[in-house]
């Protein structure tokens, strides 16, 4: 019988990884992992996640060093049980090579696509199956559907995801449909007419969340189920000194301690993060466009509306980082009583980044799969 050897390998986090670098070793060698045991950190040119085991099993030989830069699908380590000889992991290692990128590439260059809707042109991206009831990841205030990049294609594996660039985001065009919950949600709508999706579960973070919510009150035959993070439309109270400054910032010195609030973790705010929200910032119009959102949904550091307070008929799953500084977490007291409800302790804001192992295991009971 041959021996199993199974490799541990750099993941792919995201449309647009190509490399990562190694933070870490989070246990030494001779651990038993299970599936999901954090194993070490790596940073990305985005944030820093920690690479879970795929697989049970000992972890036999480290191979990637801390500092390391490495390619997505690189060899990190070795899982193999006590009966594989040293020679034959030695054999392993060397004989590995990382697969090649080029349908990887090709992969992401397809998943992103445009939409002209309403005479706006917004990004999405489409992955996973092409049966089933698609997951519509929805993102916050001044993000965009890069906020969902540890989820998509752990969701991708169990059921079609679509993710989308809100109007005013990412690489959608500056330019609003309207600035109420309403009109928002009546564009995801239309969005969704646009490809030919009847219903969808609906996934929000923050802002997105009251639009995922909005969506499920005024198209209810669109939703089949509601999942929320941080979510908006819950409680009157949001942090002005996020919101509003987020609008105002217009240096990388004003800009990274209102990004920090997004984390219980600070450090995980990277330069590259910064630089590319300050990108998207000084394109024409962003300023003046979230100045709108702001002021027709945050203004005052009070939340305009709250749609998920007393939403009835829907499955819904409401997540929260206890050490939220946008949201606050006691908000997660108000969902409707039957709503399955998580906080963790140890995230804030950007929960499904942080904690994003146990929220896709969340996800994917959510909705079934």
């Amino acid at each position: 019988m041959t021996a199993t050897i199974t490799p541990l390998v750099m993941p792919k986090w995201g449309l647009e990884m190509r490399e990562g670098t190694i933070a870490g070793w989070l246990v030494d060698e001779g651990t038993r992992l299970e599936v999901g045991t954090p194993v070490l950190d790596v940073e990305t040119d985005k944030i820093s996640n920690a690479v879970e085991a795929p697989d049970p099993g000992l972890l036999r030989r480290k191979v990637a060093q801390e500092g390391e830069t490495l390619p997505v699908k690189a060899l990190l380590g070795v899982l193999a049980e006590p009966e594989v000889s040293d020679a034959e992991i030695d054999a392993f290692v060397a004989s590995y090579v990382v697969p090649a990128t080029g349908e990887d590439e090709e992969e992401a260059g397809e998943a992103y696509a445009f939409a002209d809707v309403d005479g706006l042109r917004v990004r999405y991206a489409r992955r996973g199956p092409e049966r089933g009831v698609p997951v519509l990841f929805l993102h916050g205030f001044g993000g965009d559907l890069g906020n969902w990049l540890f989820n998509i294609d752990a969701l991708a594996e169990v059921a079609p995801v679509i993710a989308l660039d809100l109007p005013g985001h990412g690489q959608s065009d500056a330019r609003l449909p309207g600035a109420s919950l309403a009109d928002l949600a009546g564009f995801v709508a239309r969005f969704l007419d646009q490809l030919d999706v009847e219903r969808v579960h609906a996934v929000g973070h923050s802002m997105g969340g009251a639009i995922a919510a909005q969506l499920a009150r005024d198209h209810a035959h669109r939703v089949e189920s509601l999942a929320v993070f941080g979510s908006a439309g819950l409680g009157d109270e949001v942090n002005a000194d996020y919101t509003r400054g987020f609008v105002e910032a217009e240096s990388r010195r004003e800009l990274k301690p209102v990004v920090e609030l997004l984390f219980a973790d600070p450090s995980l705010v990277s330069r590259a993060l910064i630089d590319d929200l300050l990108k998207y910032k000084r394109l024409d119009g962003v300023t003046e466009l979230l100045g709108s959102l702001h002021g027709a949904l945050f203004e005052g550091g009070r939340q305009a509306a709250t749609p998920l307070r007393d939403l009835q008929g829907k499955p819904l799953l409401v997540v929260w980082g206890a050490q939220d500084q946008v949201i606050p977490a006691e908000h997660a007291k108000n969902a409707p009583p039957h709503a399955t409800v998580r906080v963790f302790d140890d995230a804030g804001h950007m929960v499904m980044m942080e904690k994003a192992g146990d929220v896709n295991t969340l996800l994917r009971s959510h909705i079934g799969a």
